[in-house]
């Protein structure tokens, strides 16, 4: 029997293509757990069902969001869908960064997550890494907002067809992210 310490030295003494091999197969072995893991869902929260793609298509405007690094900043942040011809979806996000005086947009694309009468989707926009797009709630009747989270529960949207939504809503969608355990009290509420 070895202990930890042996077995490190033994492995380190191993010559050097049989560490090449053993750290190339972990790698192979560890990727795919973690672009899984990125397009994920938080325990415990669930996407609409009964979902229509044809009805979420177009312009919605953010409304309120959890801070991240790649929308830091930004106002007037909108969200463009269109079926893409693979059977994706093409995604247009356009935000105004007013310290700079400049529009950034990152372009990406879709693809449903298992049925796509499901709101969970995953969404790439830097080549074959892809996060969740989970759509938790959603205007069922009008498609009129949706609130969506990521794999996490540090990302978090609401999302409406216009770039202003009525107060008691907002709260109300709020108060539901905020039982299903986001920190909606560092949520930051999105100018147009």
């Amino acid at each position: 029997m070895y202990s930890s310490s042996s077995l490190v030295v033994r492995c380190d003494a191993a010559p050097a293509s049989i560490r090449r091999y053993l750290m190339i197969r972990s790698l192979f072995f560890f990727i795919p757990i973690i672009i899984s893991g990125c397009a994920g869902i938080p325990a415990n929260v669930s996407p609409v069902t009964g979902f229509d793609i044809d009805r979420y298509l177009g312009t919605w405007y953010e409304i309120a969001r959890l801070d991240h690094s790649f929308e830091r900043g930004l106002e007037r942040v909108t969200a463009e869908y269109s079926l893409r011809d693979d059977g994706g979806i093409n995604v247009v996000n356009r935000g105004f960064d007013p310290e700079k005086d400049k529009w950034k947009e990152a372009v990406g694309k879709a693809y449903f997550v298992g049925d796509s009468d499901t709101g969970r989707l995953k969404v790439s926009f830097w080549g074959p890494f892809y996060g969740g797009y989970n759509i938790i709630d959603l205007d069922k009747k009008n498609y009129s907002y949706s609130l969506v989270c990521g794999p996490s529960r540090s990302y978090l949207w609401i999302l409406a067809r216009e770039p202003r939504m009525e107060e008691f809503l907002k709260s109300e969608l709020i108060k539901k992210a905020k039982t299903l355990g986001f920190e909606t009290g560092k949520m930051i509420h999105v100018t147009h």
